[in-house]
Order: C-alpha cells, then sequence, then structure tokens
C-alpha cells in the first residue's frame, strides 16, 4: 500500500509539473496577438509569393487586430527565409510565406545541403494555388507550343528558357517539359520573376515559365504571348490559353501553391488560432475574387472546401514525395 501510494503522489506530482509547464504556453496563446506580426517571403518582391504574402497580410491584420509586416528574405530558391524562420522564436510572431518550393521540392532537390527538415516548421494554412505558364515574347517566332518543341528539336540544346529560380515550380515544370516533349532546352535561372521577365520581354530568351500571378499583367497587355498553362484544365483568367495536354505533351499537370508555416515549436492554439483565421480569409468573396484576377485557386483540402493546419500539413507530405519522384526521373539539379 505505501509503494502504491508513493507511486500515486509521484504521478500527481508530475502532472502537478506538466500543467505548470503548460500554463504559460496557455495563457500566452490566449492573449496572442499583442504586437504585430512579421511575415517572411523567402523570395525577392514582385513574384507571385511576394503578391499573395502582400494580398494576406493585409486581411489578416485586419481580422488579428495587428499589423502584418512583411519582410522578404530571399536566397538558395527560398531557403535562407525558411531557415530563419524555422529558427526564430516559436511564439507566432514569426511566420513564413512558405511555397511548394520550400515545403516539398528543395528537400529532393537540395538533398543533404538542405538547412531544414520537413519537421522544423508547422503548417498553418494553404492560401493559394496556381498554374504556372509557359510564354514567350510578344516577338518571338514561336507562336504555339509545337513551334517552340520543334524549334528545340532542330536546335538541341541551343534554345534556353528562363525560370525564377533553381528548384521552384516554374523550374521544376520545364524539367517534366522537356522530359515529356523530348527536347533538350538550356535553364536560365534568375533571383526572382521580376528580373527573368525583363529578360523576357527584352528578347533575350527563348521561353519562360512562372506563375500566372507574377506574369498574367504582361499577358494581357499584349507583351507576353502565353503558350500553355500548367493545370489539368483550362485557367479562368486566361480562358482562351490552353494546357499543355491539349496543345500535345500528354498526362501534363502541375500546380504551385502557397500557405503559412510556423517554426514547429509554436504552441498549437496559436497554430489553430492563425489557421483558422486563414480558413476564414480563403472563404472570403472578396478573396476569391481578388485571387482569380491573379489566375489562381482557393484552397480547398477539408470536405468544406476550406484548408486548416492538419490538413494543410498532410497535403505537404503528399507533396514532398510526389516532387521526389519528379527530381529522380528529370535529374533536375540546381544551377
Amino acid at each position: 500500500m505505501i509503494k502504491n501510494n508513493a507511486l500515486l503522489g509521484r504521478r500527481i506530482i508530475l502532472a502537478g509539473m506538466a500543467g505548470a509547464l503548460a500554463a504559460p504556453s496557455i495563457a500566452r496563446a490566449q492573449a496572442f496577438p499583442t504586437r504585430p506580426l512579421r511575415l517572411v517571403v523567402p523570395f525577392p518582391p514582385a513574384g507571385t509569393t511576394d503578391i499573395a504574402g502582400r494580398i494576406l497580410a493585409e486581411r489578416l491584420s485586419a481580422r488579428i487586430g495587428q499589423p502584418v509586416i512583411v519582410e522578404n528574405r530571399a536566397g538558395a530558391t527560398g531557403n535562407l527565409g525558411a531557415e530563419m524562420v524555422a529558427r526564430s522564436e516559436p511564439d507566432g510572431y514569426t511566420l513564413l510565406m512558405c511555397t511548394i518550393s520550400t515545403a516539398a521540392i528543395n528537400y529532393s532537390l537540395w538533398g543533404p545541403r538542405m538547412t531544414t527538415k520537413p519537421e522544423d516548421l508547422a503548417a498553418v494554412g494553404l492560401v493559394i494555388r496556381v498554374p504556372n505558364v509557359v510564354f514567350v515574347s510578344a516577338n518571338s517566332p514561336y507562336r504555339t507550343v509545337s513551334d517552340l518543341v520543334a524549334g528545340a528539336k532542330a536546335n538541341p540544346g541551343k534554345l534556353n528558357y528562363g525560370s525564377s529560380g533553381s528548384g521552384g515550380s516554374p523550374h521544376m515544370t520545364m524539367e517534366m517539359f522537356k522530359l515529356r516533349s523530348g527536347t533538350d532546352i538550356t535553364h536560365v535561372p534568375f533571383r526572382g520573376a521580376g528580373p527573368m521577365l525583363v529578360e523576357i520581354l527584352a528578347g533575350r530568351l527563348d521561353a519562360g515559365c512562372d506563375n500566372m500571378p507574377s506574369c498574367i499583367g504582361h499577358i494581357r497587355d499584349g507583351r507576353l504571348m502565353a503558350l500553355a498553362v500548367t493545370s489539368n484544365a483550362r485557367a479562368s483568367a486566361l480562358p482562351d490559353i490552353p494546357t499543355l495536354a491539349e496543345a500535345g505533351i500528354r498526362d501534363f499537370e502541375a500546380t504551385a501553391w502557397f500557405g503559412v508555416q510556423a517554426p514547429s515549436r509554436t504552441p498549437r492554439p496559436i497554430i489553430e488560432r492563425l489557421g483558422a483565421e486563414i480558413d476564414v480569409i480563403t472563404r472570403d468573396p472578396g478573396y476569391i475574387a481578388r485571387i482569380a484576377e491573379l489566375g489562381g485557386a482557393q484552397p480547398a483540402l477539408t470536405p468544406a472546401g476550406g484548408t486548416n493546419p492538419e490538413t494543410f500539413e498532410a497535403f505537404i507530405r503528399s507533396e514532398i514525395a510526389k516532387w521526389a519522384e519528379v527530381v529522380r526521373v528529370s535529374g533536375a539539379k540546381i544551377d
């Protein structure tokens, strides 16, 4: 009896200690937020990550009653910004605008050179999904996907294409394009979509690929000519542009996505609070209309058509596996 009483006593003490340790975390979560938040965009300004991040920041700020400050920390295909957030204080005040690259592709493409692991960052919510677009300058001799493929096959290794950086979804999309079309086109990576678009518009690159929001303005004003979108259905924002499958590249689908992650040790109540706010934002008709203008689509990871931390985490894990196979088969490398 004495032994059992002693054991029971120890369990009560341990339970009390656990409760005492959890209390500050719960208190912080209940008070959150009491000061401005920082949303780290791991790519330069003017690209889709930056555009989507600023749209989200404005709406999140209005909902939580605190400023959400966007901070661009570009480098290493988003790895620098991701590492900074992963190593930051896990209190919910520093968040990452993650992408298909930072949260999925980079783990297989960078391999042992990666400075973070998937478990270093916790999923909060999916924000937007967008197709990529394959395009050329308005004065290009390549007017269709078939023209581009024929030109590449007639000049192996001599044509080039630009992307917003090695390892991004535009880069991987074009590597898949090369694989499926049997072409050899040289990749020219840039530090963001802005510098790449300047070179395309000047006619110094044969082709380019990027997320639709960063290039749709130039397509609409006629300075760029879209050859195809990479989604499995035509984009409502560019209804006259065929999909790559329609253009003759069979079984082709590649969709970029953007969301929010936090340091993995962030208190769960804070992650759930932020996830709930993002879910409300992404269901708002005004938000849906705004991203539709840019060619994006509302995230739909739950049966009701929304997003939450659990479904986003599962989605990220599936994307890591999917793109690891693409990297393996294509032989894609960091330039």
